[in-house]
């Protein structure tokens, strides 16, 4: 029996609208909320940002605590607690620079008045340990030019020049025993489990507890503030580069063993290559920990290099040198660091992204 074809469709009946499915699991969004999305998300795939708005986020990063100083040293409504004393008038007790406390300072104005004497005068301020940008900027340039007005104060430069010895020569020394023995925990679990074990155990005691120690056994001079900065550096030097060399390919290990290399050939050859930007940027980080240690390993046995200016400075309650000295220290470290990656991206041209 032959079937019965159906009727055409007329012009007034509309076509059925397709049955909608239930999205699939995994399915790809469309394309228009896809975007919508992914404008709407602060967080998602890194992408290096443009080289402007790159440029701009670092000179904003310095600019905002910068602006945020100046904001507190110049605005006296933000927090001037203090008021500096330009004219005493005739209160026995202030003198001209002095800094009294607004209650203090209100209370003598208020008694001179009712007395009918010269009521003292002054302007907002802030603690003499909270210099302003200006003051700061001077002191700088007069402690990096001239040589200091007290007659037992050491020059800045002088000092700085001490602590970055004692920088050296402590980072030097870690490195010499750190860098080989991180490479191999990292490349021999033997080894890792002989030393890292005691190596954990020991990075948890804080260097300058070996402070006396270190003054019994090297002396009161320069020796023990090496020690400290090579204490401090070492045992997380040894962590971070047997992690770092842990990260090499294993099928780049198994190549070279099918190949022929073995023990101290395979990790001269192959591990120490393949880990080498990665190291490189390890040491510039182990770097700043060394300048961390600094200012307490010159505070053992004589006191010497930046931390006498700083304490020096300190005690002649001259804070805008105090502050100069400090941000000569951070100059300097982020100069260096700067440097270093520089000449990273020329040693590794090959892996720019670690250099």
């Amino acid at each position: 029996m032959r079937a019965r074809p159906l009727p055409p469709p007329t012009d007034d009946a509309a076509p059925a609208a397709p049955a909608l499915l239930p999205p699939v699991a995994g399915a790809a969004a469309p394309v228009g909320r896809a975007r919508h999305s992914r404008s709407q998300s602060w967080i998602g795939v890194a992408r290096p940002l443009p080289p402007r708005r790159r440029l701009a986020l670092t000179l904003l990063s310095f600019l905002l605590p910068l602006g945020l100083w100046a904001a507190i040293s110049y605005i006296p409504i933000l927090w001037h607690p203090l008021v500096e004393v330009t004219n005493p008038g005739e209160v026995a007790w202030m003198e001209p620079g002095m800094r009294v406390p607004k209650a203090a300072f209100a209370e003598e104005v208020a008694a001179a008045s009712s007395a009918g004497t010269e009521a003292p005068a002054g302007r907002p301020a802030n603690p003499v340990y909270l210099p302003a940008p200006h003051e700061v900027a001077v002191a700088l340039w007069t402690t990096l030019t001239a040589a200091p007005p007290q007659r037992d104060a050491i020059w800045l430069p002088a000092s700085l020049w001490h602590s970055i010895q004692i920088i050296f020569w402590g980072f030097t020394i870690s490195s010499i025993f750190g860098v080989p023995l991180g490479v191999l925990c990292g490349a021999q679990p033997t080894i890792a489990r002989l030393t890292e074990p005691v190596i954990e155990f020991v990075r948890y005691l804080p260097a300058p507890a070996f402070g006396a120690l270190m003054v019994a056994i090297l002396g009161i001079y320069d020796g023990p503030k090496i020690a400290i900065i090579v204490i401090g550096t070492f045992f997380q030097q040894v962590l971070v580069i047997a992690n770092t060399t842990r990260r090499v390919d294993p099928l780049l290990i198994e190549a070279a063993l099918t190949m022929g290399s073995r023990n101290l050939r395979l990790i001269r050859r192959v591990v120490v290559p393949a880990v080498l930007p990665q190291l490189y940027r390890d040491q510039r980080i182990l770097l700043g920990w060394a300048w961390t240690y600094l200012i307490v390993a010159e505070l053992i046995g004589t006191t010497s290099g930046i931390t006498f200016f700083i304490t020096q400075q300190a005690r002649y309650q001259h804070f805008d040198n105090v502050y100069a000295a400090i941000l000569v220290i951070g100059f300097i470290g982020i100069a260096t660091d700067i440097a270093l990656a520089l000449l990273g991206r020329r040693l590794f041209p090959y892996a720019r992204s670690e250099a």
